[in-house]
């Protein structure tokens, strides 16, 4: 019985789990760029000190008091003239600087209705409590100056008017208009005078109320607020940048991505390597999960003596030391030769602090025989990043370990990577996925394929029917590219390794978008299946 599902859940626009795991996957980069921010501001504060500052405070009298009137904002916009700024530098009789430099130098603000403060800075604080009180009295001088000049005007007009009744009350003959202009006169006379008398109460009231004195911040407050305001800003800047690249690059970096794009389970995990001190005190750490992983891959490859590879896809270190330790352990039960295709020598850089007596050939000098000595194992360490050379791929080994960094390659890249190794009929049994994200609670494991359900390495048969064509349905083996997925096609015969049960598999096919493996899911009668340990060779036909 066949089924035939295909996926057709849309892709999200922006998946928020893939987002936060990229921004996650990715803290060293924002989190060195919040240290950088913090350094920043604290040799800001070392190399650029604050400069003498002065404050004074200004009561100021209006004649005409209001709140909604704008009348503080008007006198901050005065303070904040070249006039006023010029007025208070003669008052010091200083020529420098020039009046549009010196306005760069202070701040106006209304605290209140009534109080401006102004702060002001200078060379030193004595210069600086100089211009500040020569910035107050200037002001206040000219404040009470405009409020006179107002009044002396409005008594002037008050004048005028009245020379101008009185000339009219000189050519009036009618006593009841002569009386109505004369009170009028004696009205616009006595305002007059009140006028003229001009503002006391400005006069009187506008003052500096809290003379000019220098204040200065301590260099340890200094210091704190530039270092916290540059590690927030390091820190922000940071975060956006870890978001944009992880929607622009397509770096997968959850084990659900990886799987699907290069169709191969992930049966292991390891740490990033440590940089630094923290590789000195953590180093004994991902030594033992290294050597824990490299005991489950052995046990996978000692049953099968034959050529096995790793392939390493940016974490060349972290493969090179994987190899040796696999090779290590099998070396205990047979002999094994280690292939070295690895860029930069890693292999042998790592050999070389280790001791190790293990025998290690070039890839250019190593010429693999047609059938290999019986129980020797050859372990072939290769790299499948950018600029590989894939037909030499096939000298490494028929079935290999991917050691995938995560996050360091493109959804692009992936695909590329799953269909040269399938032209090249090199069978993926499993990756070893380094620097995963430690939250990521995503699965791993490939469900919809003949070769993922069997649960299990599956072997090409070694008498193949006339009529099929032999395919190793390893773990893994059904990659998912941008066209059509290659080495498939037809009725493919495999044999469980461990029993002796064959299973005829129907043909698998790919369809183009397809980023899972096979389109097609076959439902497999499990009660037609043998037993495990039978060695009846019985043939289960999937139809």
């Amino acid at each position: 019985m066949t089924t035939t599902s295909t996926s057709s859940t849309p892709e999200p626009l922006l998946d928020l789990e893939r987002l936060v795991a990229g921004i996650r996957w990715r803290r060293r980069s924002w989190v060195s760029l919040g240290v950088l921010g913090l350094l920043a501001g604290a040799l800001l504060a070392v190399l650029v000190p604050p400069a003498p500052t002065a404050v004074a405070r200004l009561l100021i009298v209006h004649e005409t008091e209001s709140p909604d009137s704008g009348q503080m904002e008007t006198d901050v916009a005065l303070v904040e003239t070249t006039r006023i700024a010029a007025a208070a530098l003669d008052t010091i009789n200083a020529a420098e600087p020039p009046p549009e430099e010196f306005l760069k130098s202070y701040e106006a603000e209304g605290l209140t209705a009534n109080v401006l403060e102004l702060t002001v800075r200078g060379p030193s604080d004595r210069d600086a409590v100089a211009r500040a009180r020569a910035l107050s009295q200037t002001f206040i001088a000219d404040h009470i100056q405009r409020a006179e000049a107002a009044a002396n005007a409005e008594a002037q007009a008050l004048i005028d008017r009245r020379n101008q009744l009185e000339t009219e009350l000189a050519e009036v003959g009618d006593a009841a208009r002569r009386t109505e202009l004369t009170a009028r006169i004696q009205e616009l006379g006595q305002r007059a005078q009140e006028a003229a008398i001009g503002a006391p109460s400005v006069a009187a009231g506008t003052q500096v109320v809290d003379g000019p004195r220098a204040i200065t911040d301590s260099f340890l407050v200094t210091g704190v607020k530039n270092t916290a305001v540059g590690f927030v800003l390091g820190l922000g800047a940071g975060l956006a940048l870890a978001a944009v690249a992880s929607v622009v690059a397509d770096r997968p970096v959850l084990r659900r991505d990886i799987t699907a794009h290069l169709g191969a389970s992930v049966i292991a995990q390891l740490p990033a390597p440590r940089r630094g001190p923290a590789g000195l005190w953590r180093r004994s750490r991902g030594v033992a999960e290294r050597q824990r992983v490299a005991a489950t891959l052995v046990r996978a490859a000692r049953d099968d003596p034959g050529a096995l590879s790793l392939l390493e896809l940016g974490s060349p270190r972290t493969a090179a030391a994987l190899a040796l330790d696999i090779a290590e352990k099998l070396a205990v039960d047979s002999p094994v030769v280690v292939v070295d295709d690895l860029p930069d020598r890693h292999l042998r850089k790592f050999t070389g602090k280790t001791k190790s007596p293990l025998q290690i050939v070039d890839a250019a000098d190593f010429d693999r025989p047609s059938t290999p000595p019986q129980r020797e194992h050859h372990l072939g360490v290769g790299s499948v990043g950018p600029g590989t050379a894939w037909t030499d791929l096939g000298q490494l080994g028929s079935e290999t370990l991917l050691v995938v960094r995560a996050g360091h390659a493109s959804t692009l890249w992936l695909h590329t990577v799953a269909r040269q190794l399938a032209d090249a009929q090199i069978s993926v049994i499993g990756v070893v996925l380094v620097h995963p994200d430690p939250r990521d609670r995503s699965d791993g494991t490939l469900w919809d394929g003949l070769h993922t359900a069997l649960r299990g390495r599956v072997a090409p048969r070694a008498d193949p029917m006339p009529d099929a064509v032999s395919a190793p349905a390893t773990h893994g083996t059904a990659p998912a590219t941008h066209g059509t997925a290659p080495a498939t096609h037809g009725t493919a015969v495999a044999t469980l390794r461990g029993t002796g049960a064959t299973l005829a598999a129907p043909e698998l096919r790919f369809e183009r978008g397809d980023v899972r493996g096979a389109s097609h899911t076959d439902e497999i009668p499990t009660g037609e299946l043998p037993a495990v340990g039978s060695t009846t060779p019985e043939t289960v036909e999937v139809s």
